[in-house]
């Protein structure tokens, strides 16, 4: 089945099982998918048909109705509609020189900081056209529908961890335009602001209808949890997307890493991660028994924004079977199983 050598399978971890969280969703969660899909697809013109399919088969909406399964109907749709555009703005970015992931990151952030109407930029080396760009319109489009029930403290970290994802897309970019494969620290470093996951931790705050303080936020075991999901949740998609994306030739991956840099074969490089992942879990568990007293009030608060990382973690591993983005139509036989075969390289 395997030789280090032209391996043609490997075998996945299996962290379904090694994470007990509890499984929830949300009652609304179909129709509310349904609907988000409808509104990107919609709202994009410019997608070819292949697009549209892979767009239905993603099944984002789905992710977030596993993550954020507590939420009113009304807030789901909007964290859906972001889970869709993000998944987007993941895959129009990945084609994109430096330059174009610069104008992409410019156009959406403008309709963050002017969400009532566009404001285009005219300084030497940030002008904008007079029309708004497709990627700003949908982002004022849902942002503008977020605004009035988030606080002022997720409005803030939602911005500032969206700017972390474009400038991390950006060096991305800059070192597929090189054709620079980074050493493990410098990948994971900048794997954790690509991964999209840190604005998704403020719609949690969203999604509940609450707001930590900043020195809730800050502090170094509420940081070290959030880092540790943001691990399980980007660690583990490295596993489930590499065998797609070594078919594409494309090289942002921590496995391609530790077998170009670190002696490892395929199979060695999975279980490599696969470990990573299972010691994040459980030192979120270690974490949570750490966590200080802030009082009744904001330990509410605390207590149901964890279950809100927790539901990310279980169900983002979940999820990763049931979308067709990694295993086409045949992830819960590979859920079951275990096993991948792996796909040709693209011409």
């Amino acid at each position: 089945m395997l030789t280090s050598s032209h391996p043609t399978s490997f075998m996945l971890p299996d962290l379904v099982a090694h994470c007990t969280f509890p499984l929830s969703y949300h009652p609304n969660g179909d129709d509310i998918a349904q609907q988000s899909v409808a509104w990107l697809d919609s709202n994009c013109p410019d997608l070819a048909l292949k697009q549209r399919r892979a767009l239905r088969g993603l099944q984002a909406g789905e992710l977030t109705a596993y993550c954020y399964n507590t939420t009113s109907s009304e807030r789901l749709r909007v964290v859906s509609d972001f889970m869709n555009y993000l998944f987007h703005l993941d895959n129009i970015s990945d084609g994109m020189m430096t330059r174009e992931t610069d104008v992409l990151s410019d156009v959406v952030m403008n309709a963050l900081w002017f969400s009532d109407h566009y404001r285009p930029t005219h300084g030497p080396g940030k002008e904008q056209s007079d029309e708004e760009l497709n990627p700003g319109k949908l982002a004022r489009d849902f942002w503008a529908r977020c605004i009035p029930d988030a606080g002022p403290g997720v409005q803030a970290r939602f911005k500032e961890t969206l700017e972390l994802f474009f400038e991390a897309v950006n060096i991305q970019a800059r070192a597929r335009d090189d054709g620079i494969i980074p050493d493990l620290e410098s990948y994971i470093d900048v794997r954790r602001d690509t991964s999209g996951c840190k604005p998704c931790w403020a719609l949690i705050e969203y999604a509940l209808d609450i707001d930590l303080p900043d020195y809730v936020v800050e502090h170094p075991i509420i940081e070290s949890l959030n880092q540790g999901t943001n691990d399980l949740v980007t660690w583990s998609n490295d596993i489930f997307s590499y065998n797609v994306e070594q078919s594409r030739g494309d090289t942002h991956n921590m496995i391609v890493i530790l077998m170009k840099y670190h002696g490892h074969d395929l199979q060695s490089a999975i279980d490599y991660v696969g470990n990573l992942c299972a010691q994040t879990i459980d030192a979120f568990n270690e974490n949570k028994s750490r966590l200080p007293s802030w009082g009744a009030e904001v330990d509410e608060m605390v207590g149901r924004y964890l279950k809100g990382l927790q539901d990310w973690i279980v169900g983002s591993l979940h999820w990763s079977f049931m979308t067709h983005r990694y295993f086409g139509a045949n992830g819960a036989e590979v859920k079951q199983h275990r096993l991948v075969k792996l796909l040709p390289r693209e011409q």
